[in-house]
């Protein structure tokens, strides 16, 4: 075995950081790590954090890394900060506000850039999921970067993902609601203690019966009809009733939990409900969804190692490619699929 994995899986603290850096950096010989590590099964019960910037996600984090540690958890945390467009630095600071775990040998904190990754991760999320599992975290929680309806990577990531919104969106939410709809296990109206915070459940609430109502359609349409894919995809996620929760008939509809992390408000409840929906995941639907996001992320997985190696070995090609197009003696469908015939050539 790979002696860095050895030590990872021991529970060196030491070498788990420096894998993380590894996978993170994407250093010569990552790949043969993450290939060891793999062989230890996955354990961690990982959840996602997301929402809008400024809701209080790194505040409402640090404050479920303080509840599973009372109950001597051992707890690591992805907080994936944006990279900057321009000088491509990125300041981490999402670690700043969970300082006090510092000196926790039991809590890792590791912050990410995403490197120009979209979807609310950055490329390497996942592989630092997994050192961060292999190292022994029993809870691990992946804070995403906040930045609204596209951050959907983290559901292929986490077994349950809360969804932090805060009072006063409701036009925000209703501008996003598609994309919330389809990430949200339990959601979380932070800062409750300002005004706006019963209008924003109730947003909320009207935007997951109305998912209930789309689920339904879809579900009449005839066998084969085009939308068939997505109204499964839907009722996995659980938009089958209007009570919150597990459901007789075996789907999930996401609570809608108060909270004002600043003040450690609402924090035991959530994590209950986080709790109950990790029992939800152990379900026939539950596990069918699991199913589903692993073929996912084997997919992305394997567009990003076509995608290297293609850009790696037509490189000259792609070069003299761009030339012909701007020039205008070819254009770029013509282009890329002259590239594709060489790429399979080889």
């Amino acid at each position: 075995m790979h002696d860095l994995a050895r030590r990872v899986i021991e529970g060196d603290l030491r070498a788990a950081a420096r894998a993380m850096r590894l996978v993170d950096d994407r250093a010569r010989g990552h790949v043969e790590l993450l290939k060891e590590l793999w062989k230890r099964p996955a354990r961690a019960f990982v959840v996602g954090v997301t929402g809008t910037p400024g809701a209080g996600k790194s505040t409402l984090v640090d404050k479920l890394v303080s509840s599973w540690r009372k109950d001597d958890a051992k707890v690591g945390v992805v907080a994936v900060d944006p990279t900057s467009p321009f000088t491509g630095g990125s300041i981490l600071g999402d670690r700043i506000r969970m300082q006090r775990h510092f000196l926790d040998e039991k809590v890792f904190i590791r912050s990410i850039a995403t490197r120009g990754a979209m979807g609310g991760l950055s490329r390497s999320a996942g592989d630092v999921v997994r050192v961060m599992d292999a190292w022994g975290c029993d809870v691990i929680l992946v804070e995403t970067v906040g930045v609204g309806q596209d951050e959907l990577e983290v559901t292929k990531v986490a077994h349950t993902t809360v969804v932090v919104v805060t009072p006063g969106g409701g036009d925000e939410i209703q501008a996003n609601k598609a994309g919330i709809l389809e990430v949200a296990d339990v959601f979380a109206v932070n800062k409750a203690d300002r005004e706006g915070a019963d209008a924003q459940v109730r947003h909320l609430e009207g935007m997951i019966a109305l998912g209930n109502e789309i689920a339904r359609g879809l579900a009449a349409k005839p066998a084969g009809h085009s939308h068939a894919s997505h109204a499964s995809h839907v009722a996995h996620a659980g938009f089958l009733s209007g009570q919150a929760g597990a459901q007789a008939d075996g789907g999930w509809t996401p609570p809608i939990l108060k909270t004002v992390a600043a003040k450690n408000e609402g924090i035991a409840e959530l994590r209950a409900a986080v709790e109950q929906h990790r029992q939800w995941i152990t379900s026939e639907l539950g596990l069918a969804r699991q199913r589903r996001h692993a073929n996912e992320r084997l997919i992305a997985l394997f567009r990003d190692i076509l995608t290297e190696a293609a850009m790696t070995e037509l490189a000259p090609d792609m070069a003299t490619a761009a030339q012909a197009v701007e020039a205008g003696a070819s254009d770029p469908y013509t282009a890329c699929e002259g590239l594709l015939d060489k790429f399979r050539a080889r």
